[in-house]
């Protein structure tokens, strides 16, 4: 037995907005099931999940914090638990996109948190960076231009919420992404990296990832690893509305990287800056503007996080 098993409270945080309300319906039946010492939270506001586990964090408890919600939520926890050593910290994926649980660790029944923390371990993990105006962690991916924008589509229509009910919720992305096509105007992208400056007209958008999948199961980075220090930069520029659908369409795959109007950057850091304001996404949660000439930097965070090593 490990000294983890002896002394680790485990920790419940359900948002029940997520999943247009299922998080919370599948966290009821979830508890049902459990029959270990356990904590459970409810959320209340946006921020609440990061304020709940950044007071966990100062406390010298072990905990395996289990979010029971989307990326927005897991990011809130992963973000919080970046360089706090007592934290481990896996999911129960309950939202509409599920991103993060494609990468990250993730339990589908009691029984697997019962057999987990019998002889529990975590695994180092980076968090992407992003410095602005402020700075903010991302787990998975932070982006600008299209992707973004059907973001802020998304969650603001009326129809996530019922495609959520009838649990089609990734229809949603796809109906936006065809909407948003037909209005969103392209911008030009400076990108600093490695010491040398890349310019580019016409860009749709401009994504970087920690991990390979954004939009609800989009392949949009096939290299992308949470343990090698480095983010990757996905550009797409240069391409008519149309051939722009049909590039979406490969994402799934990965095959998109093929186009070449996508380009591609492997690295440590990237600064990047835009021509007029453009909308933002953090782990596809609309994240407001970024303003023309502001230069935004992207790093891996010197903060990690301990996912449940599984």
């Amino acid at each position: 037995m490990s000294v983890w098993h002896i002394h680790m409270k485990i920790i419940f945080i359900i948002n029940p907005q997520a999943g247009n309300g299922a998080a919370l319906l599948k966290w009821h039946k979830f508890a049902k099931t459990i029959d270990f010492p356990h904590e459970a939270f409810i959320t209340e506001f946006s921020g609440h999940a990061f304020q709940l586990v950044s007071q966990l964090a100062a406390q010298p408890d072990k905990s395996l914090v289990i979010g029971f919600g989307g990326d927005g939520t897991m990011r809130e926890i992963a973000a919080a638990a970046a360089g706090a050593g007592p934290l481990i910290i896996a999911s129960v994926p309950a939202g509409s996109g599920n991103d993060f649980a494609r990468t990250f660790s993730c339990f589908s029944n009691a029984q697997e948190v019962q057999r987990y923390i019998e002889s529990p371990a975590g695994l180092a993990t980076d968090i992407g960076q992003v410095t602005g105006t402020t700075e903010q962690l991302f787990a998975s991916s932070s982006g600008i231009g299209f992707d973004a924008a059907v973001a802020q589509a998304v969650n603001h229509s009326r129809m996530k919420r019922w495609l959520n009910k009838i649990r089609l919720g990734k229809l949603a992305y796809l109906i936006f992404v065809i909407k948003t096509l037909f209005t969103f105007q392209k911008f030009q992208l400076t990108v600093e990296a490695n010491e040398a400056v890349h310019h580019f007209d016409d860009v749709w958008l401009a994504t970087v990832s920690n991990q390979p999948y954004f939009g609800g199961g989009m392949k949009i980075s096939p290299c992308s690893s949470v343990h090698d220090g480095l983010l990757e930069l996905t550009v797409v520029h240069g391409l008519p509305r149309l051939k722009l659908l049909a590039v979406f369409g490969t994402v799934f795959s990965g095959s998109h990287t093929n186009f070449s109007e996508v380009v591609q950057f492997s690295e440590k850091c990237f600064v990047l800056a835009v021509d007029r304001p453009v909308p933002r996404h953090m782990d596809g949660d609309e994240a407001g503007m970024a303003s023309a000439k502001e230069e935004l930097e992207f790093r891996v965070s010197a903060k990690q996080w301990q996912q449940a090593k599984l």
